[in-house]
């Protein structure tokens, strides 16, 4: 209906990653990605109401409606953004667990990014950076195999991207992206490690999405066979299928889950029509920040 203005990058297909990653890390975590971050949005907390007017462009939305799909962000939920320059969150992500450091708390900072970012200078200067000063920071490339709409295979000649780490001697891993069980036990051995002073974690997370890049594009790139044989692994059906199986939850509560989703995003759709576009005057605010700082003067 082009009711949601610019780029929208969908999630379906790597659900499990948003849900083990939550399962093992604390509310008061950080956790910072690309402009695919919709489901960890939500996942992090911010409200389907928040996130539905923010791809509206409503000033109910997360960032005040001036963000837009790619830059959902919420200080109390700690969620760092949706970033749409890639790879530019690498290094945030790493400056954010430098502050926790410095702080000398046991937050850990979880920073997200795409197989394509994985080609960017910016990660192997992260990288040295948080070996040399062992920052808790873990860093997770979503590898989808695709980027923008170029397969990996002809981008790297190292295809198994978790050795990226190994000239940083920093622990990596290649985890299977489709499985929540093995996303959430990844996850908490590298925020322990994080949280004992251990240091960054590298971690492969291999899974896929099934829509393109972003809405607009048609994925040709790929077969329909392909995608066939990745919806078999669907996350969400193995999940279900795990419940299932082990009588943990009749049909009947799946589908009042089902129902409480739905309509929860029909709410969320209603708030978002029915909210303010932002004000004029709002364009020049969110800009700077009010120096903190007094010892800083120009």
């Amino acid at each position: 209906m082009q009711k949601i203005r610019g780029f929208c990058h969908l999630y379906n297909g790597q659900e499990a990653v948003a849900a083990g990653i939550m399962t093992a890390i604390r509310d008061d975590d950080n956790l910072i990605t690309a402009y695919r971050d919709h489901a960890l949005a939500i996942a992090k907390g911010i409200s389907a109401n928040a996130c539905m007017a923010e791809l509206y462009g409503k000033a109910t939305g997360c960032t005040k409606g001036k963000g837009g799909s790619m830059h959902f962000f919420s200080k109390e939920k700690r969620f760092f953004g949706g970033h749409g320059i890639v790879g530019g969150q690498i290094g945030l992500g790493a400056g954010i667990a430098f502050a926790d450091q410095y702080a000398d708390n046991d937050r850990a900072t979880i920073c997200l990014f795409g197989d394509g970012a994985a080609r960017q200078g910016i990660l192997h200067e992260s990288f040295n950076m948080a070996m040399l000063w062992n920052l808790p920071v873990v860093f997770i490339c979503e590898n989808n195999h695709y980027a923008m709409g170029t397969s990996v295979a002809r981008t790297s000649k190292v295809l198994d991207i978790y050795r990226l780490a190994d000239a940083y001697d920093m622990p990596a891993d290649s985890i299977d992206g489709m499985s929540c069980e093995e996303v959430h036990k990844a996850i908490e051995r590298a925020v322990k490690r994080a949280r004992e002073k251990g240091g960054p974690t590298f971690l492969e997370i291999k899974t896929y999405r099934y829509r393109g890049h972003s809405m607009s594009d048609p994925a040709k790139y790929r077969t329909k066979e392909e995608l066939e044989e990745y919806k078999e692994k669907d996350p969400i059906n193995q999940v279900l299928k795990t419940i299932m199986d082990n009588k943990w939850a009749s049909e009947e509560q799946i589908e009042a889950i089902n129902e409480k989703v739905r309509a929860e995003v029909e709410e969320s759709v209603k708030f978002a029509e029915e909210s303010p576009y932002p004000d004029n005057s709002e364009v020049y605010k969110d800009i700077y920040v009010e120096n903190d700082y007094p010892f800083i003067t120009d």
